[in-house]
C-alpha cells in the first residue's frame, strides 16, 4: 500500500485519487465480496424451448441439470417458426436430448421433426453459438479427478482464456453474447440478428474472479507451476502471478515496453490507449500504432514507449512465447480453462508435454481437443477430463477437494481484503 501511496504522491494526485477510491469502493466493495459469481449464482430455473420436449419430468429445467444455451438470428417471420419457443434476439435453452434431436432433423429428412427452412437455418446458426453446461452431479465428479491429477501430477501448467474474465465483467469472442458472434450476426443479418450488446466494464475496473483467485492459491501450494494466458486484461497479474510465472502471450493492457531497450513498465492504469504527444509509428504488420505517449526512464535511453497487446497480423514476443514453450514441453498435466483452443500457435501449446498428456478443458463450447480427453490409459480410464460449464463453478468443487474446509473457509473469507489491495492497484489516471 505504501508503494501504491508514494507512487500517485509523486504524480501530484494522490489525494484526488484517494477520495474517489474510497467513494467508489464504498459503493462497489459490498458488491463485489458478495457478488453472485458464476460459482456461488441462486439456482434457478430454465424451460426448454423444444415445444414437444419428450423429456421425463417436462419442459423444466432446475439449474443443476445439464443443457445447452444457444442464439441463433432473429426470424423476421414468427410463422415459420413452430418447432423451437425461440426468445428475444433468438435466445433458446435446450435439455441435451432435445438439441440432439433437432440438430439430427436438419439432416435427416425422414425425421418425425418438420422444420421449415428458416427455422433449419435458425437451428444450423444457432449450432454456432451453442453453450454447453454439464450436469451438476458430473461437474462434483469430475472436479475430484481434476483435484486428484493436479495434485499428482509433476509439472502442471494453465492455459487460460476470456472464459474465465468473463464472470469479471468482460465479454468473450464466442458462443452466445461472443464478440465474434454479434459481429458475424450483424454482418449476416443485420441489427435484427445480432441482438442487444452487452455492456462492458473498463478494464481498470474489472477484479480477479474466483477462477483467478484459486489458480494463485494453487500455485502458492505449489499446486501449479505456470500459466500461459491468451488473455489482455491483466487479472492474472492482479491476483498476485509473479512475472516470471506467467507468459501472456497476447500481451498485458498495463504493461508497456521501450521500443529501443525493452524495459517493461507494470501501470496501475490501462496504457492501450494511442497517443498523439509523440510521432506516430505505425506497425508494419497490424497497421496500428502500439505507441503510448510515454518515454522509457532508463538511464540514457528515452525511447518511445509501446504498449504490448498483440494484434492482429502481429508476431507473438520471442521471449513470451519462448518461455511458454519450454514450460508447455515440461507440463504432464495441462488445465485449460475458459478457451475454445481455436487460435494458433497458441493452442499448440497444449499438447507439446509429456506424453500421455493429462488434458483437463473447462469451456461452456467444444474445443477442436476433446477427444484427446477421453483417451484411455493402461487402467482403462480416460487419462483426462473434460467439463463443459462455467469455470469458477468447477474451480470452486476443485478447491474444496484441495484445501480442508477450516482452510477453504478461511481462504475465500479473505476475498473482501484482496479486493481492497486489487483497488489501490488500478487508477484511472494517465
Amino acid at each position: 500500500m505504501e508503494f501504491w501511496q508514494s507512487q500517485c504522491k509523486r504524480a501530484k494526485f494522490y489525494k484526488s485519487v484517494k477520495s474517489s477510491w474510497k467513494t467508489e469502493l464504498g459503493k462497489e466493495l459490498p458488491k463485489l465480496a458478495n457478488m453472485a459469481t458464476s460459482a456461488d449464482q441462486n439456482e434457478k430455473e430454465f424451460l426448454c424451448c423444444y415445444k414437444d420436449c419428450g423429456v421425463t419430468g417436462g419442459r423444466t429445467l432446475a439449474a443443476e441439470d445439464a443443457r445447452v444455451d444457444v442464439r441463433a438470428f432473429e426470424s423476421k417471420s414468427k410463422q415459420k417458426v413452430k418447432v423451437v419457443d425461440w426468445q428475444e434476439g433468438g435466445a433458446a435453452t435446450f435439455h441435451r436430448a432435445c438439441w440432439s434431436e433437432l440438430l439430427k432433423a436438419t439432416k435427416d429428412s425422414t425425421s418425425s421433426i418438420s422444420l421449415s427452412d428458416v427455422e433449419r437455418s435458425m437451428i444450423l446458426d444457432a449450432k454456432k453459438t451453442a453453450e454447453y453446461h454439464d450436469s451438476k452431479s458430473s461437474v462434483l465428479h469430475e472436479a475430484k479427478r481434476i483435484a486428484y491429477i493436479i495434485k499428482n501430477s509433476r509439472h502442471c501448467i494453465v492455459f487460460t482464456g476470456a472464459g474465465i474474465s468473463t464472470a469479471a465483467g468482460i465479454g468473450d469472442f464466442r458462443g452466445i453474447d461472443g464478440k465474434w458472434t454479434k459481429r458475424d450476426k450483424l454482418k449476416n443479418y443485420g441489427s435484427k440478428g445480432a441482438g442487444q450488446a452487452a455492456s462492458q466494464k473498463p478494464v481498470e475496473q474489472l477484479r480477479p474472479t474466483y477462477t483467478h483467485e484459486a489458480l494463485f492459491k494453487l500455485m502458492e501450494m505449489g499446486v501449479i507451476k505456470f500459466v500461459i494466458s491468451q488473455n489482455t486484461d491483466g487479472l492474472h497479474r492482479l491476483s498476485g502471478i509473479p512475472a516470471d510465472q506467467i507468459a501472456e502471450l497476447h500481451g498485458n493492457s498495463f504493461i508497456e515496453k521501450c521500443e529501443e531497450c525493452e524495459r517493461r513498465y507494470e501501470r496501475s492504469f490501462p496504457c492501450r490507449k494511442k497517443s498523439t504527444a509523440v510521432p506516430e509509428k505505425k506497425c508494419p504488420r497490424c497497421r496500428i500504432n502500439h505507441r503510448t505517449g510515454r518515454r522509457c526512464s532508463q538511464p540514457g535511453c528515452q525511447g518511445f514507449l509501446m504498449n504490448t497487446i498483440i494484434n492482429f497480423g502481429d508476431y507473438l514476443e520471442k521471449d513470451v512465447i519462448g518461455g511458454a514453450q519450454t514450460q508447455a514441453t515440461m507440463a504432464d498435466c495441462v488445465l485449460a480453462l475458459g478457451s475454445t483452443l481455436m487460435v494458433s500457435p497458441a493452442n499448440d501449446l497444449v499438447l507439446m508435454g509429456q506424453q500421455p498428456i493429462r488434458l483437463l478443458i473447462c469451456n461452456r463450447q467444444t474445443t477442436p481437443y476433446d477427444i484427446l480427453c477421453l483417451l484411455k490409459g493402461p487402467d482403462d480410464q480416460p487419462v483426462g477430463s473434460r467439463v463443459f460449464g462455467d469455470c469458477d463453478i468447477l474451480m470452486k468443487q476443485v478447491m474444496s477437494e484441495l484445501l480442508t474446509p477450516e482452510e477453504l473457509q478461511s481462504w475465500e473469507g479473505g476475498r473482501k481484503d484482496r479486493l481492497v489491495e486489487y483497488g489501490l492497484k488500478r487508477t484511472t489516471v494517465r
